[in-house]
Parts: structure tokens; sequence; C-alpha cells
């Protein structure tokens, strides 16, 4: 699937790709609706259509992803809310031996994320995963949504990379297919974020299911043996 001989560079996705997307899942889809409920004294469900039509509004833009602007627009402290439900953020399987595997190959791992950056100090400090990666690249600070077309110009300018010799990792197929717009050769998506949910299917990308398919191909670029 991957000639690991011609890529120097790994782009990774947080949510969903290297951190299980339950955490976010629940977060978004059960407790803020629960939160919301209670501050406006409303029942749940209508907590729910109420949110779910304001999630569906500004969905692959910037502020969705923002925890400032849905504490301003719902008067809530998301990131206190968050904190609340913290012991559900986890990394998925294998991912801790896939990065290590790659800095062994002397591949360059940078996190590319739509992510706010309370969620990523949140995440960062609960997963330690900052450890692992050479640099954290966060849309809000290029103020561009990794779906939109101007996003990975503005990442050129910070991180400079070849797309023909750059893997990039995520989940989200619209964000995927940005990068392949921008020229990215190598692209795969993830068909399980959420571990509380069955895989996907995907027939647009090269896809797996976590990263213990790719170990074997990489540990052997890493291995002398394979010289």
């Amino acid at each position: 699937m991957l000639d690991w001989n011609a890529i120097d560079t790994v782009f990774l996705d947080m949510d969903g790709t290297l951190l299980d997307l339950r955490f976010d899942n629940h977060f978004w889809l059960e407790h803020v609706p629960l939160r919301y409920a209670e501050s406006r004294g409303i029942s749940l469900a209508a907590s729910k259509d109420d949110l779910y039509a304001r999630y569906q509004a500004l969905l692959g833009s910037l502020q969705w992803y923002s925890v400032d602007h849905w504490s301003q627009a719902l008067a809530l402290d998301i990131a206190m809310l968050k904190a609340e439900v913290e012991h559900l953020i986890a990394i998925h399987p294998h991912v801790l031996s896939f990065l290590e595997a790659l800095a062994a190959a002397g591949k360059r791992r940078v996190l590319v994320t739509n992510a706010h950056q309370k969620s990523i100090e949140l995440k960062m400090s609960k997963t330690r995963l900052d450890g692992h990666l050479e640099h954290i690249i966060c849309s809000h600070d290029l103020h561009a949504a990794k779906e939109s077309p101007e996003f990975w110009p503005r990442v050129q300018k910070i991180e400079p990379f070849d797309p023909e010799r750059t893997l990039f990792v995520d989940d989200s197929l619209p964000v995927l297919r940005a990068a392949r717009q921008y020229g990215f050769r190598w692209l795969l998506a993830i068909l399980a974020p959420d571990s509380a949910q069955p895989a996907r299917a995907c027939e647009e990308f090269d896809a797996i299911e976590d990263f213990s398919s790719l170990l074997p191909g990489l540990t052997a670029v890493a291995s002398p043996e394979s010289a």
C-alpha cells in the first residue's frame, strides 16, 4: 500500500486518527446536550434538536471546532465540560508503536488538527502524545480549517513539505479530499475512528482500521537487515 522509501514526512490527524473519537462523539452528542438542557431548563430531546441543528449549520468550519465559539454561543464553559468526561480520552491501539516506528525509520511526525488549542492542551496533558511528535499544527492558528483550500498553502509556510513525499492520515473524507486536491500523493483514511461504533467502508481512499497493518512495512524500512 505504501512505499516508505518514497515518504519523508507523515502528517497525522488527532481526533479519530491517533485518538479515539468516542470521547468527542460522546461529548458533543450526549454530554453537551445534557448540560445545555440543565442550564436552559428544557428536555434533553429539545436540547439535542437545538444543538444538532446548530452543529450541522457550522460543520466543517473553524467555528464548529472552536471551544470559544461554543462557550459563547451556548453560555457554557466548554473547556470545563470536556474536563468532566476526560476519562474517555484514549489513544487508539498501535498508535504509539507506529509513532516509534516512524521515528526509527527517520520520518518526520507532524500532528495536523482542526481541534481548538484548548482541546489540544487537554488531550496532550492526558495522553502525552506531544512527546512523540516533531510539530503540532493547529488550524485555528492558521485561521483556516483543513477542509478549506487555504489551509495547506498556509501549512507550507510553517512546515515546508513535498506533497509527493508526504503521507497524510485522517478519518474525515472532506479533509482527505482537500488534501488530494492540493496534490498529496499518499493518503490514508481511518475506518474505525470511534471504538464504540463498527468500522465503516471507504472506497474513495486507501484505508486502514488501525496502524497495526502499517507496522511490518515500516519496521522493515527501519531495520538494518532490510538494507
